[in-house]
């Protein structure tokens, strides 16, 4: 291979932080078939990683590095051998419930886990051609709703008072779908307010220095390779579970919040889509399934491929979760040239079979 080029990029060296999680396990083999060598750094975080081995799903022709993001060390260590051509930024602290009680804990992976590595890339001469961040919904916050005469407004923050009065909805407003090209973000987490910044900060340092910056905003990520043990993300495999035990599902707020969820499959081929493809992307790009269910409707699928009871409304509530969250992806679809495959009734099924072929299962 050399050091020749493929669809306008190096096909040399691509580093993937958190390349031992979920997004970048079912992207390693993709990313090892482009690029000559794939390096992968992951501090294995035990939340994610009960066992702490390298996963069984990574490819094996990928490095790891067993290492901490948010130390210089690592960079010092890995960049004196190391020259990446194309970095793909996945390390993150992902819960948006635990961010507002480890606040420090997120800003420290999301926004100093980040600057770390920039300065070490200044610090050792090594710029890739571009770095690919992976953000997230969150970012958008409560998004844009379009109220009964037609104006585009950007709620408030949900409170505690309104969420115990059951104030769920915006009255007299529907939300719209979110677009980094139309919707303004306003985070309501701590988790989006740190992957705001991340944004801000990458641009800001790659445009300044020449680096192509690519940012893929991603919905509710879900699938086979899951983490099962960490509490703080993965709902539907967490249905999954509670279905399989022949548990009804509890549904909060009433039943009726709407999300994205996008399979693992089509998040993994968006994310090498913006790695590798010739132009990158001056467009911050979403990434979803291309449509939107309530949580009812996804527990009720789980529930009945299992033959589970029905799903119950409890009325109960988190912090810092958003009402309604979907993308609009047709920037993925100009820019990358990628479209979701797979529709939520498909990934369910991919998402139980897989469950059920896991021989440990954590208990409820």
């Amino acid at each position: 291979m050399g050091n020749a080029r493929v669809a306008g990029i190096d096909r040399g060296v691509c580093v993937v932080t958190g390349g031992a999680g979920f997004i970048g396990t079912a992207t390693s083999a993709a990313l090892a078939d482009t690029f000559r060598r794939v390096v992968a750094v992951d501090n294995l975080h035990p939340q994610v990683h009960e066992s702490r081995e390298r996963p069984a799903g990574l490819d094996h022709r990928v490095e790891l590095v067993q290492a901490d993001v948010t130390e210089a060390a690592t960079w010092d260590q890995l960049l004196s051998t190391t020259r990446p051509d194309v970095i793909v930024h996945l390390a993150a602290e992902t819960g948006t419930g635990q961010s507002l009680s480890e606040s420090t804990r997120h800003a420290s992976v999301n926004v100093v886990g980040t600057t770390q590595m920039l300065d070490a890339l200044v610090r050792h001469d090594a710029l890739p051609s571009r770095i690919v961040l992976t953000s997230s919904r969150a970012v958008y916050g409560e998004g844009a709703w379009r109220t009964d005469d037609g104006a585009v407004i950007y709620p408030a923050q949900r409170t505690r008072a309104s969420l115990d009065g059951g104030e769920w909805d915006v009255p007299g407003a529907q939300p719209l779908p979110m677009s980094a090209a139309t919707t303004f973000p306003a985070p309501v987490s701590v988790y989006g307010a740190t992957k705001l910044a991340q944004e801000n900060i990458l641009r800001a340092w790659a445009n300044s220095l020449g680096v192509a910056p690519v940012v893929v905003r991603l919905q509710n990520v879900y699938g086979p390779g899951q983490s099962l043990s960490n509490p703080y993300t993965g709902i539907m495999s967490l249905f999954c579970r509670m279905a399989r035990a022949g548990r009804s599902i509890p549904l909060y707020e009433d039943g009726q919040v709407r999300r994205d969820f996008v399979l693992i499959s089509d998040v993994a081929r968006a994310v090498h889509a913006a790695a590798t493809i010739a132009q990158p992307p001056l467009e911050t790009v979403d990434i979803g399934s291309g449509e939107h269910q309530t949580i009812a409707r996804a527990a009720e699928l789980i529930a009945e491929h299992y033959g589970a009871p029905m799903p119950h409304v409890t009325g109960q509530f988190r912090e810092g979760d958003v009402r309604h969250a979907w993308a609009d992806v047709t920037t993925a679809a100009e820019v990358l040239g990628w479209r979701p495959e797979f529709s939520l009734r498909e990934g369910v099924e991919q998402l139980s079979t897989w469950i059920d072929a896991q021989e440990h299962i954590p208990e409820l």
